[in-house]
Formats: structure tokens, sequence, C-alpha cells
């Protein structure tokens, strides 16, 4: 253990060359790092509909580990759950990437060096660790994905030592160990616009007893990275394949619809993990008998489907009050909807431009960069479309009208997008009402056939199920 009058005097040290920047160069090269937290959350709000469940410490030095499949959308989601600006280690070749270089170095990404892009620059990393390291003394978080690169791959990749090494050369010189918090980030479908994104934070790794060992111990790093890995699992979804996602949800939802939650039972991450292994099972024939139960979800699932139910809306009983309160809640929208049509046409354009162009340079980085490219050039293609609508009433109306329309825009775009959420919820509200309404019989017999569903997936669910 560092004594922390030792540490401090090194931090003292260290602190010209803390994070490679003196506070001229943090003015210049980090001009965006203060606005991270608003500018994550315009970006990930925007695009998709999230949920955030758990908090990070807003203050001291943390570790945040993550995993990594949806490109430069996932350092924004880890901003927008810790509430707080953190700085990103980041593969070097980012930094130099010709269209979104500038963004990653503007934030102030540490660069990591790695052997697989170049094996003579590996050595540099002794650099980037000695700020980061400096960073994490001085209070700061700061956010590394373990697996070392952004994929398309169903489960969770093979850790690198890298989180480890930077814990134990930081407890050096903090004095003691601190927070590594995993974040779990779940999409159910990545690319989608306005699909749902779940941000999972889960527990401090217990490490106090490997923080004296340092950063050389062999040994230490990779037990440390076992159990990051192992804190990682627990907040995230893996599966065999993303065939199995579908069954998966299915599976959980069912139970979940039910059986409901409590602040006593599995959490939603935990019940879709135990639906995992009780499908890996199935394969491995140790449970042959619950193929029979794969099959009857599956066609209950395209069932649910083709009638536009959930499990949850097939469990409630719709009744007349339902619908006069549905009716009243809504009734808002009514005047409103002119609002969405309009900024459908006059958004269209700039939307279009911005999928196409995304699709186009994802082509080559991969799949998982489609939202951030969407995300991205939809920030820039966007306000040059502001600029041309308020020119345009500049010429017509003069130069205040302008100012306001530009200032306008942004405004009444997010005002059509929550109108265009509402209308979808009201939609399907309405749908499921008349559903059942017309259904009777059929959906009688399929909320029986659920509820025998839950019974035998709270069997098969019984050996995963916490104490």
């Amino acid at each position: 253990m560092v004594p922390r009058r030792l540490a401090f005097n090194r931090l003292r040290f260290a602190e010209p060359l803390a994070l490679g920047l003196s506070v001229t160069h943090i003015g210049r090269d980090m001009w965006l790092y203060r606005a991270m937290p608003a500018l994550s959350a315009l970006m990930t709000r925007s695009y998709y509909r999230v949920n955030i469940s758990g908090s990070l410490p807003s203050t001291g030095p943390m570790l945040i580990v993550a995993n990594h499949s949806n490109s430069l959308m996932d350092p924004a989601f880890v901003v927008v759950a810790a509430r707080r600006t953190v700085r990103f280690m980041t593969k070097h070749t980012l930094l130099q990437h010709k269209q979104i270089g500038w963004l990653i170095a503007a934030v102030g990404s540490v660069p990591v060096y790695r052997a697989m892009d170049n094996p003579k620059e590996v050595g540099r990393n002794f650099d980037s660790f000695r700020d980061v390291h400096a960073a994490i003394a001085r209070g700061d978080a700061v956010g590394i994905f373990p697996e070392g690169t952004s994929h398309s791959a169903s489960r969770l990749q093979p850790l690198k030592t890298g989180a480890a090494r930077i814990a134990l050369g930081a407890a050096q010189l903090v004095g003691s160990s601190f927070p590594i918090v995993p974040i779990g980030l779940v999409f159910r479908d990545r690319r989608s616009f306005r699909s749902s994104a779940r941000v999972i934070v889960g527990d401090s790794c217990e490490w106090a007893d490997l923080a004296a060992c340092g950063a050389q111990d062999k040994v230490a790093v990779r037990e440390l990275t076992r159990r990051i890995e192992q804190s990682m699992l627990a907040v995230t979804l893996n599966l065999r394949s993303w065939a199995d996602e579908q069954l998966v949800r299915c599976a959980e939802r069912v139970w979940t619809a039910e059986f409901g939650t409590s602040s006593e039972g599995p959490s939603d991450i935990e019940r879709l993990q135990m639906a995992t292994d009780a499908l890996a099972l199935l394969r491995m024939g140790e449970r042959a008998e619950w193929r029979t139960v794969a099959r009857e979800l599956r066609a209950h699932d395209r069932m649910l489907a083709r009638l536009g139910l959930t499990p949850m809306s097939l469990r409630d009983t719709v009744t007349g009050e339902d619908v006069v309160s549905w009716v009243l809640r809504r009734a808002l929208l009514v005047p409103m909807m002119p609002f969405a049509v309009i900024a459908f046409v006059l958004f269209r354009a700039p939307r279009e431009v911005t999928g196409m162009l995304a699709e186009r340079l994802a082509v080559v980085e991969g799949e998982d960069t489609v939202p951030t490219y969407r995300a991205i050039l939809g920030a820039v293609i966007f306000l040059c479309w502001f600029a041309v609508l308020s020119i345009g009433a500049g010429v017509w109306f003069g130069w205040k009208i302008a100012l306001l329309v530009f200032a306008a825009l942004p405004f009444f775009g997010f005002l059509a997008l929550w109108i265009s959420d509402s209308q979808r919820l009201s939609w399907t509200e309405a749908r499921r009402y008349v559903v059942v309404r017309t259904n009777r019989t059929r959906v009688a017999a399929m909320r029986t056939r659920q509820r025998g569903l839950a019974e035998k997936l709270s069997q098969l669910f019984a050996h995963r199920m916490p104490e």
C-alpha cells in the first residue's frame, strides 16, 4: 500500500504531464470535454428510447468498464449513466479517422496502441497508462471497453488485461482501491431509430485485496481481469447466437407478465440470462423434455405478433373505464397531429440523406457503426438544413424571423419526435383494446396457454434463481 502523502507527492510530480496536457492544451484540444454529458444525452435520447437502471458515484476516482457493441454510441451511453464527464481509452487509429477523429480528440480520449494495429507502437502505451493513472488519482472517471474492440457478437467477448492493469497502476497513486463499475448496454435493435436501449449499472467489483499488488503482478492482473469479467457478465445479455434472442426475450416476458417483478426477485437482465441458460441446457440435451416448451413459446410469440399484443398486454384486462382514461390522456395529441405531419414532410429530406450516407460509410467500418454515423451526420446535416430554412425565411420575412426560425426548428423537431412516439403508443393501445374485445375466445385461450408456459418456465428457471 502506498502512503497517501507519497501518493500525492507522486501526483504533484506527474501533474505537468497528467493526461498529457497543459491547461492551455486542454482548452485547445479538449473543447468538447465539459459538454460531454449534454451532448451524450442529446445523441442517445434523440436516437433511442433510453432506460437507465442503477447509478454511479458522482465524484471521486472511478474506472468504468462496459461492453462494446455499438461503436461511438457506447461511450455516450456511459456518460449519460455516469452523469459526469468521463475520459475514455480508445484505439489510436480512431484519432486518425478522417470523419470522426476530430470528435474523439475533442472529448479528451486517451489513445491505446494495439499490437494488432502496429506492433512497433505498443511501447507508446506507457505514456497513455501514466496519464490515465494520474487522471484517476486526481478524482476523474475513466471509461474503458475491456473487450478491446466494437463488435457485433451476441455475447461478451474475452477481456483484454488493460482494465486490470490500469486499475492496479492507479491504485499505487490513489493509495487504495477505488470503484470499478460495470455497465451493461443492451439494445433491442441497435440500428433502428427510436428502438429501446437499456443501460444497466452493476455493483462495483471487489478488489481491495489486490490493490497493493501493482500492474506488474501478472497473477493479480489475471485475477482482477477475471473479477471484472464476472461483474460484466452480470449486467450483459450473453446469447449463443442472435437467432436465440427472440425466443429468450419471449420467455422472459411471459414469465414476467405472469409472475411480475419485485425488488427481491431477479432483475430483467437476470431473467433474460436464466432463459439463455435454459436454452443452452436444451441444446446440450440435458433437459430434452423442455424442447416442447421452446416450440410452444415460438408459436405463442408468433400469435402475439400477429395480433399486435405482448405477454403483458395479453394478461391485462381492458375495461370501459380504461378506454375512457386512454381517450382523455390522448385527447391532447389530436390538435398536435398536424405538427407531426408537417415535421415529417419538413425533415424527410435530411433524414433520408443522413440514412443513405451512414449506410455507405458503415460499409468499411462495420454495421455496428451505423447508429454512430447516423447520429453524427444527422447533427451536421440537420443543422445545415435548419440554416437553409432560416435563410429562406429571412429572404421573405427579414433577419429577425430568420433567427427565430433557426432557434425554433430544433424544438419543433423534438416536439414532433415526442408526438410521433406518443402516437405510436396510442395506436398500440387502441389496437390492443380492439383485438381483446373482438377476439374474446382466442384471447382467453392464449391467456390460459401463457399461464401454463410461465409455470413451466418457473420450473426451468428454478436452478438459476437467486437465493
